[in-house]
């Protein structure tokens, strides 16, 4: 993260596959592009004209995910592939899509590194543009008791924790910067649920693309067969336990903390819609979506 230059990918990559929310199944190729470009999403399927570019002002909706709209022209779940390319250091990139919903892969950017982490970034003939924090932002949802601070700092650094009243997960905190690997550390770490919610986000027209291979489900209280039988066929699964540990589907964690550093993962491709890399201090608690998106357009307010 000390780059002092713009970076872009060497190479364009191609994904594919359902969206979590919408169960559409969408082509996305993720590209390099010029300097100055920052990050810019295309439509294909709208029109070569059909862009929007990821920065706060454009976002559009953060119930569960993130999306950016520019007129009627939408995208949604950016979090997890802008999250990639800063862990990665890429400043500019152009990515096409061909619908609304960016691929979920497995739930998290384990699948974005595995194939341009590899390869690793070009160099290009400009300077970067920091996003430095000149004064401290706090941004707070009383209700929850959710906050996110942002702080001066000589360099990105964050601390994440979650604290669900969970007998599961517990209270996690886990750290970014740039001493920890972020495509060994952050990026395998998939994104999860509650057992209990799974029926009213599919009221709500959500997880149509869901299943036990691209979420980790949770689990607090004790479930019934039927309640099981009932799962596995939203899923599409012939079928479905619960671990000791409290986990649907006999899931092996990544790490014991995964859940946490997803919402690390999840933070850190929201504040990416700052318009950068961001030179401050964020220290969040029981970030989300919202919180998150609200503080990049505070950011974005005060370096403009």
């Amino acid at each position: 993260m000390h780059l002092v230059k713009q970076y872009t990918l060497k190479k364009e990559y191609t994904f594919e596959g359902k969206g979590l929310h919408s169960g559409k199944f969408a082509h996305m190729t993720v590209c390099p592009a010029p300097a100055g470009t920052g990050i810019r999403f295309f439509r294909v399927d709208l029109g070569e004209d059909a862009c929007v570019d990821a920065v706060a002002e454009n976002v559009s909706c953060s119930a569960r995910s993130t999306t950016i709209s520019n007129g009627n022209v939408s995208v949604s779940t950016i979090e997890h592939i802008l999250s990639a390319l800063t862990g990665l250091g890429v400043d500019n990139s152009i990515i096409k899509i061909d619908s609304l919903e960016v691929p979920i892969l497995d739930g998290s950017a384990r699948l974005y590194m595995e194939k341009m982490a590899p390869d690793g970034v070009q160099e290009q003939d400009a300077d970067r543009r920091w996003v430095e924090i000149k004064e401290e932002i706090v941004l707070e949802d009383k209700p929850s008791g959710a906050y996110l601070k942002v702080a001066p700092s000589d360099e990105p650094d964050y601390q994440v924790t979650i604290d669900f009243n969970s007998r599961v997960l517990g209270v996690q905190t886990v750290n970014w910067n740039a001493g920890v690997d972020y495509v060994r550390e952050i990026a395998p770490c998939r994104t999860f649920c509650f057992f209990h919610e799974i029926v009213r986000l599919a009221s709500l027209g959500l997880v149509k693309g869901g299943d036990v291979e691209n979420a980790i489900v949770v689990v607090e209280k004790p479930v019934r067969k039927l309640q099981l039988w009932l799962m596995a066929k939203t899923f599409g699964q012939p079928f479905l336990s619960v671990t000791p540990e409290g986990y649907l589907s006999n899931l092996k964690l990544r790490f014991p903390d995964e859940c946490g550093r997803h919402k690390l993962l999840d933070l850190m491709g929201d504040l990416r819609l700052s318009g950068g890399f961001i030179k401050g201090r964020v220290v969040a608690f029981k970030p989300g979506h919202r919180l998150n998106t609200l503080a990049a357009k505070k950011i974005r307010e005060k370096n403009i």
